[in-house]
């Protein structure tokens, strides 16, 4: 099975971080084929075609509409 591509996009990354990391610790414990990275928001426009799912910071919702190039689905927010 091909590996699926999740990245994150943040302003700081110090959050997004841990949260790959916890994240990377699940996919090993439950044998999940997928490659987990995290990237500033800057470089969304470049890395974020390549992904099969893309991750937003939450304070970069606002940012949604500029990379809605590659985003065929979207969710903003914490519901």
């Amino acid at each position: 099975m091909e590996k699926k591509h999740i990245y994150l996009f943040c302003s700081a990354g110090m959050s997004t971080s841990l949260l790959v990391s916890k994240m990377r610790a699940q996919a090993e414990k439950y044998e999940v084929p997928v490659i987990i990275e995290a990237f500033p928001e800057t470089l969304a426009g470049e890395k974020g075609p390549a992904a099969d799912v893309v991750l937003l910071g939450p304070q970069n919702c606002l940012y949604v509409a500029r990379n809605s190039a590659f985003v065929t689905q979207q969710t903003c927010g914490s519901d």
